[in-house]
């Protein structure tokens, strides 16, 4: 249950992204600036953690080790997946984004062919290709019936440009960072803590964000103090919080694909989050009848999700003391 937990709370901080970046975008301010500045921000405040760890030079040595791999598996995990969020943000309210971003409960569980796990054979331990979880999968299903549910009445309001731009590179995002993410714990191999990973990767992705700045300072200027204000908010309570539980979590059942999935299935939380920060903070209209039910539905199926993968692991594991 624990990484489970770290997971829901992940979910709460991460559910704050979507709030502050709808918040900025109805004040005027530019998507390419809530992106950057988030990542900005990041850099300071995870330094001074792992500096307070003293894990700072095994982080930069293992980066001198591997420096393409770094950039390009933290690119496609962290730029990847926020550039296009704070994209969509300037065409889709932010309860569609939040909602969408949930099919990554999915995405997930799509990758697991392209990584491997750890199980014990008559030789020892092998690593073999992981598997869809289909049962798991399923259960996810229920979870995005409940997203649709909640969301039905007021994407008939969207406009089918507002649909693309605004759902597409939400789509984009729930693949790259789960994929970055994975592809980062295998290149690590445990060597490095949560934080110097996330650390890493924020540095690792920094050619990019400075890329994007450069472009925003020329077509939009310079960021207003308040998008500056609330981007800080987000770096601390997204990137910074939220990214390292979640990161902790999935550290945790590393190597084992069905728990990994539930772990992110636990990301769900982020629409119920979400539609009650929009309530107290934008002061939106309260969600109807259906849309209850619809997050009812999210928390049934997160939870089944999470007891279908344990019963199969557990399964897995009756079956291999068979052998």
């Amino acid at each position: 249950m624990r990484p489970l937990i770290l997971g829901v709370f992940a979910a709460f901080f991460f559910a704050i992204t979507f709030i502050l970046n709808r918040s900025m975008e109805l004040s005027g301010g530019s998507w390419i600036w809530s992106a950057c500045l988030r990542y900005f921000f990041m850099v300071p405040f995870l330094i001074l953690i792992v500096l307070a760890r003293r894990n700072l030079t095994q982080l930069f040595t293992e980066m001198k080790q591997r420096p393409r791999i770094w950039l390009l598996w933290s690119t496609i995990g962290f730029g990847l997946f926020y550039a296009p969020i704070c994209f969509s943000a300037a065409y889709a309210p932010g309860w569609l984004i939040a909602a969408t971003w949930q099919i990554t409960i999915i995405s997930g569980s799509l990758l697991a062919p392209f990584f491997y796990e750890n199980s014990k054979g008559e030789q020892g331990h092998v690593r073999i290709r992981g598997k869809i979880p289909f049962k798991g999968l399923s259960m996810s299903l229920i979870i995005i019936v409940g997203i649709l549910l909640m969301q039905i009445e007021q994407a008939n309001q969207l406009s089918i440009l507002s649909l693309v731009l605004g759902i597409l590179p939400v789509i984009i995002a729930t693949f790259a960072y789960p994929l970055g993410n994975r592809k980062m714990m295998e290149l690590c191999g445990g060597r490095l803590d949560v934080f110097q990973r996330v650390l890493g990767m924020t540095l690792a992705s920094m050619p990019l964000w400075i890329v994007l700045s450069i472009y925003g300072l020329i077509i939009d200027g310079p960021p207003s103090l308040g998008q500056t204000f609330q981007s800080g908010l987000v770096a601390i309570s997204s990137g910074v919080i939220a990214t390292i539980l979640f990161f902790h979590a999935t550290d945790l059942v590393r190597g084992n694909m069905h728990k990994l999935a539930a772990v992110e299935a636990t990301q769900s939380m982020e629409v119920m989050f979400a539609v009650i920060g929009e309530l107290l903070l934008l002061h939106s209209v309260m969600p109807t009848t259906l849309s209850w039910c619809g997050m009812v539905l999210v928390m049934i199926g997160m939870v089944l999700h999470s007891y279908f993968s344990n019963k199969m692991v557990q399964q897995q594991k009756t079956a291999n003391v068979s052998a």
